[in-house]
């Protein structure tokens, strides 16, 4: 193995125009990318997350929307620099090259697969659920139910049965599906056989259909589009002659600390937009077209979130809310059962939209990380009649597929946020090392506002409402890191706060990438033990991988230009 020197760690790309027969179709214009936004992010988030954030945080949590999209919109606005100067597939993967160097490119590029690929097995089982519903509801005319054993994985199912051992549950209802599956499950000896049937048939068909080609996947995701914002509008529409004003009362139940509650929940509905950037090289005019698609994206997904949260909880109490399908379950509580199923059948398209983008997203990343060396050939080989990235594509429908078998959905939802978190924040802080860009026309570029003055007051006004509410400052002597993992990581967030708010005062750092990062960073503070053990686990072993095989292959490595082959 070669030397290993922090040089080297930090070789840079500097060239990105790619040359050769193996370049993707240029097929997609702003209408197309902001199609593949919004499939990404209204999904599993309007269909069934916000029912758990209502419940929580009350008529409120549209004050949670809204934070959430100011943060979404600070990590966009520096993706959307990005994507401008470097108009490429690969996502923050090939920012972080770009800017921060070879070993922090792939370590983003590791933390995408929890993105896009492990993001995608929480997607595939929230997709099994509705399926599920759907399908037992079409079956009870004959008086027949799907398998309960054949809808939920193994996992799950023994939780579910563990917990009722906890609380001396001796009833057992088809209602509680782990649970009566866990019951009604074949056995082979005393192994009992459960399996997440409808999620693995719905990850080989978005695989097969992205494997067939990009104008393909954009065909049918546009139409997704168009039925899933069609079905919201109806219920937003609908919905408001149902709506009670005295529901809104109390407007926050649980306090500003009840609407926190639900950030998880929320910013995992938000994270589709920057799954356009890795369509760059499919994309009719990236430098034009992709900033533009992020923005207008995140702006009609915001605004239909809080239609719909106002909705929800204008129809029916916040307590009633705790559902897997709360718009479903609203329509159905006021007796329109059949707009109710309609419902139910249209969350599967609206699923079926994420899938689409995501699975669409992770084989172009493993393409551009394989051009520059860091995976084997294989992943950038494009199939020579789809033009598609063949190979990739083909492993990621099999990195989404086998875990379905030993994954739970909270768990998925956990670590992929914590992996997109990363993501965001190094995308951020990489804008403060670009250089000075002049204005082109049809160019983006970020807004100029420095921080210098408005960061440190910050801080300092931060600080001082801390003191004033009494919050015990000493609390950070005495912490043990996993047992008081939060207060641990909010006092990180405050010394880094301090560090960020000094170098915005002394080297002018402009405004928007610093808050984006100290957003992100607040965000990171709020998971859970177990995510983050997992999240440091999981990159010891990108870590082993790069350093055995992706360090001495790298193209950069053999004195070879950043081109991407």
């Amino acid at each position: 193995m070669p030397q290993i020197t922090w040089k080297k760690l930090r070789r840079r790309k500097t060239v990105f125009e790619h040359e050769g027969t193996h370049s993707l179709k240029r097929v997609l214009g702003v209408r197309d990318l902001t199609a593949m936004g919004v499939a990404a992010i209204i999904g599993a988030g309007i269909f069934s997350t916000v029912g758990k954030a209502c419940f929580d945080g009350g008529p409120a949590v549209i004050i949670l929307f809204a934070i959430t999209a100011i943060a979404s919109a600070f990590s966009a606005l520096c993706y959307a620099e990005f994507a401008s100067r470097i108009p490429v597939s690969g996502s923050a993967y090939t920012y972080a090259y770009a800017t921060f160097g070879e070993f922090a490119a792939w370590i983003i590029g590791w933390a995408l697969i929890l993105e896009y690929s492990i993001g995608n097995i929480a997607v595939a089982q929230s997709w099994s659920g509705y399926f599920t519903t759907l399908a037992n509801a079409v079956l009870s005319h004959w008086d027949m139910k799907f398998p309960a054993w054949l809808s939920i994985n193994y996992p799950t199912a023994k939780a579910a049965f563990e917990e009722a051992l906890r609380t001396h549950q001796t009833a057992v209802s088809s209602g509680n599906l782990p649970l009566f599956a866990w019951f009604s499950a074949p056995k082979i000896g005393e192994m009992r056989i459960l399996l997440d049937l409808p999620a693995i048939f719905i990850t080989i068909v978005i695989t097969w259909i992205v494997y067939r080609g990009v104008r393909e996947s954009r065909n049918v995701n546009n139409i997704m589009v168009a039925i899933k914002l069609l079905v919201i509008l109806i219920v937003i529409s609908v919905g408001a002659f149902y709506v009670e004003p005295d529901n809104w009362k109390p407007f926050m139940p649980n306090g500003f600390s009840g609407v926190i509650t639900g950030i998880s929940a929320v910013f995992f509905a938000y994270i589709g937009f920057d799954a356009i950037s890795t369509t760059a090289e499919e994309c009719k005019n990236p430098s034009r077209d992709l900033p533009k698609a992020m923005f207008w994206s995140l702006g009609i997904c915001t605004i239909l979130y809080i239609l719909i949260t106002l909705v929800l909880t204008g129809m029916a109490g916040y307590k009633n809310l705790n559902v897997m399908d709360p718009l479903a379950f609203i329509f159905e509580q006021r007796g329109l059962n059949r707009l109710s199923g309609f419902i139910s059948a249209s969350a599967l398209v609206a699923i079926t939209g994420v899938l689409l983008v995501f699975q669409l997203g992770q084989p172009r990343i493993w393409m551009s990380m394989s051009r520059d060396g860091l995976l084997p050939k294989a992943f950038a080989k494009v199939h020579p009649k789809y033009q598609t990235p063949s190979f990739a594509t083909i492993v990621t429908g099999f990195v989404v597929a086998f875990p379905l078998f030993f994954f739970t959905t909270g768990f998925s939802v956990d670590f992929t946020s914590i992996g997109t978190l990363f993501a965001f924040l190094l995308v951020c802080a990489g804008t403060l090392m670009l250089p000075a860009m002049e204005k082109i026309k049809g160019k983006f570029r970020l807004p100029p506002f420095p921080g210098t003055f408005l960061v440190p007051a910050t801080f300092i006004i931060m600080l001082g409402l801390m003191a004033f509410y009494g919050f015990d400052f000493s609390v950070f002597y005495t912490i043990r890191i996993f047992n008081d993992l939060q207060v641990f990581l909010f006092g990180i967030f405050i010394l880094e706060f301090a560090v960020i708010a000094y170098f915005s005062w002394r080297k002018k750092w402009k405004f928007v990438p610093v808050a984006g990062v100290l957003m992100c960073s607040y965000l990171l503070t709020g998971m859970n033990a177990l995510s983050w053990k997992w999240f440091f686990g999981w990159f010891a072993i990108g870590i082993a991988i790069y350093f055995i095989f992706s360090y001495r292959n790298s193209k950069l490595a053999h004195g070879e230009k950043g081109k991407r082959n």
